[in-house]
Formats: C-alpha cells, sequence, structure tokens
C-alpha cells in the first residue's frame, strides 16, 4: 500500500504530538521503512535525515551538493537520482526505496512519487514562520516518523549550544546590523531579509538584519548593486563562489567604492551557504561569520 506522509501544519503537529509516541510507531511499521534505503530529492531534508544519523541512499543533483553544502558530508557510495526539479523516476523506481523525502513546493509533487514509495515533505517556508521553527517542527515529525526522537532531540541540542557559544562570543559586536548578500553578476545581488535562514540564524545568536527592505516569500530580493550604496551603519557579510565571483571585477569602480560599507572597510567575504538549507546551513554560516568576524576585529 502506497501513502502519502506530508508534515503536518503547526496546530496539528502539536495535536499529533500530544497523542501517544504509538501514533508515528505505528505508521513507521505499516509502511516498513528501511533506514537504509531512503531517497531524499532536495537538500534541506538531506540536512534533516542526516541530523538523525541516518545516511540517505540516494540524492538529488550531488555534484551541486558539493559545491553548496560542505556540511553535512555525504558518505560514500551514496548515488545521484538527477535533478532536484526532475529526478530520474524509472532509476528510483529501480531503486525500490521504503521512503521519498521531498520539499513541499518544490519538484515532483508527492502524487507523481506515490507510485514509487511512501512520500514525506517538509516546508521550508510557508510564508508566517522563520525558517528554523519549521526546521525544528520538522526535524522532531521526521524523527517521530523514523523511530529517532532522541537523535532529533540531540541535534536540536546541539544546534542551541552552538547559538549560545556564538552569542557569547560575538557580543562585542552584535550592536552593528549586518547585512548579508550574494553576488549574482558584477551588477547585482540578492540580498536576504528578515524571513531567510540566515536573518534567522543571525537574531539566534543576538544580531539584528542591516536589510530592512522588501523580500520574497523565500526570503531574498535581487537588487541593482547601486542599491547597496543606500545601506548605512552596518557591517556586510558578502557569500562567495570560487572564481565565478565578480568581485574583482567591480573592486576598483567608483560606483563599488562609494558603497559605505566599502569604504568603511566593513565588507567581509565568506564562502558560500545553501540559502535554503537546515540546521547544519544554519550552523555553518554562524561558524564562518564568527570566523570572519573575529579575525578582522
Amino acid at each position: 500500500m502506497t501513502i502519502a506522509v506530508d508534515a503536518p501544519d503547526r496546530r496539528e503537529f502539536l495535536k499529533l504530538m500530544a497523542l501517544s509516541p504509538l501514533l508515528f510507531s505505528s505508521l513507521s511499521q505499516a509502511t516498513q521503512i528501511d533506514l537504509t534505503r531512503i531517497i531524499v530529492l532536495e537538500w534541506r531534508p538531506v540536512e534533516l535525515l542526516m541530523a538523525l544519523g541516518i545516511a540517505p541512499m540516494a540524492i538529488a543533483d550531488i555534484p551541486n551538493y558539493h559545491r553548496w553544502l560542505v556540511e553535512p558530508a555525504l558518505p560514500d557510495g551514496v548515488l545521484d537520482v538527477g535533478l532536484r526539479t526532475e529526478p530520474n523516476l524509472e532509476m528510483m523506481q529501480r531503486l525500490k526505496p521504503s521512503l521519498i523525502i521531498r520539499s513541499n513546493g518544490y519538484g515532483p509533487t508527492a502524487a507523481s512519487l506515490q507510485s514509487i514509495a511512501p512520500v514525506w515533505g517538509g516546508d521550508f517556508t510557508d510564508g508566517k514562520t522563520q525558517p528554523l521553527t519549521l526546521m525544528r517542527r520538522d526535524l522532531i515529525s521526521l524523527g517521530a516518523l523514523l523511530n529517532h526522537q532522541q537523535q532529533a532531540a540531540a541535534h536540536l541540542q546541539l544546534m542551541d549550544n552552538r547559538f549560545r557559544q556564538h552569542r557569547q562570543r560575538l557580543s562585542a559586536f552584535a550592536a552593528e546590523p549586518l547585512l548579508i548578500f550574494s553576488f549574482l553578476d558584477s551588477r547585482r545581488v540578492m540580498v536576504f531579509g528578515n524571513n531567510s535562514l540566515f536573518a534567522d540564524a543571525m537574531n539566534q545568536i543576538g544580531f539584528k538584519n542591516g536589510w530592512q527592505g522588501g523580500s520574497s516569500y523565500w526570503g531574498s530580493t535581487i537588487v541593482g548593486i547601486e542599491t547597496l550604496a543606500q545601506v548605512k551603519n552596518v557591517r556586510a557579510i558578502g557569500l562567495t563562489h570560487g572564481d565565478n565571483d565578480p568581485v574583482q571585477q567591480i573592486a576598483h569602480s567608483a560606483l563599488w567604492r562609494s558603497i559605505p560599507f566599502v569604504r568603511e572597510e566593513k565588507l567581509h567575504l565568506i564562502p558560500a551557504v545553501w540559502f535554503y538549507g537546515a540546521s547544519f546551513s544554519a550552523m555553518r554560516f554562524c561558524q564562518l561569520l564568527e570566523q570572519t568576524l573575529l579575525e578582522n576585529a
């Protein structure tokens, strides 16, 4: 029997957690989830699964996973099932997974996958709840489904401890808002709003977001570099992408040098972190932030 198991909304989730834990364990038994045969189609739920200490059998787009997500590192032998938006369904069928994990609103629909295996989906955003709050909900839900409740609780405790440590070590810097952006090309950047993963992580460690403009449903907006010249009294963190970065192209332009945080030498560059990740991405962002702030103090 094929069952679609999507993450409940917050109210329903709290109701479920109030019930006997046998609810989730019986579901796990009914769907016969073999923890060695789980396919994950988007990178955020890869983080969730590996936060539970479970390695996926296969994920989508391994080359770009390695480019964007340094942590968690994939174990050897994880298979690649193609693009996140259009995975190889025939290959997935041949692999006979016990569970397919996806991100709601991205890639194939749950209905299109149910003939292959049971489906579980989580949410990076719902348009009203902060990303790390949704991450906590999804990790607890997935941990309950896979009978890894203790692992979920331990990982959340680890994350909270990391945030607490960063907050203490960076308290001297927290009075100054941080503007977080990623270079797109020599004319445009993506800046991250208050509903982004990065802003949520910064808030956890005591920082305010330096971008007070609008942002999309996904927590970001694209602006021309000239817009950055209007942002004052901030320290800026630029996410880089290796050889493809336009920093060298624009470093000597009059426009770039007119930007307050550039002129005041308050711009720091860090390696790219996955914009739409979960706990590992949030913790890596905070670690890189601490490293660059302390090194440039």
